[in-house]
């Protein structure tokens, strides 16, 4: 098998994995997958398209992202993964989907508006 390669984004996050056939190591921008995200919540982000095509020990994960903070760097890998497992059989496309995995999120950070202190907060006003 060849190298499978996709994207997947989150907020601003951007993941491009790369799929191979191998005995289930992951690597995110050249660290162990545990080691760049230390709870066990993004683990299981991580690791979730894998395990619900049962397919954690069949291939190697080899991951580049940057942008946004780790929450959305560990859901934009789970995307880009899902993906490429998609792509590799495309007969898992089904469960994958079922979970939420093959849709990507497209809620965004508001931008500021001028005149105000954040996006829909206003400035304190004060009548007096």
């Amino acid at each position: 098998m060849e190298v499978t390669k996709t994207s997947g984004r989150r907020k601003t996050s951007v993941a491009r994995a790369y799929v191979t056939a191998g005995t289930g190591n992951i690597e995110v921008n050249g660290k162990d997958y545990k080691q760049y995200f230390t709870t066990p919540t993004l683990h299981y982000y991580v690791t979730q398209s894998l395990m619900i095509a049962n397919a954690r020990e069949n291939y190697d994960v080899k991951v580049t992202v940057n942008g946004g903070g780790i929450t959305g760097q560990a859901q934009a890998i789970r995307l880009a993964v899902a993906k490429a497992l998609v792509e590799v059989n495309p007969e898992l496309k089904k469960d994958l989907r079922a979970a939420g995995l093959m849709t990507r999120d497209p809620r965004m950070v508001e931008r500021k508006k001028f005149g105000q202190k954040k996006a829909r907060a206003r400035f304190q006003f004060s009548k007096r």
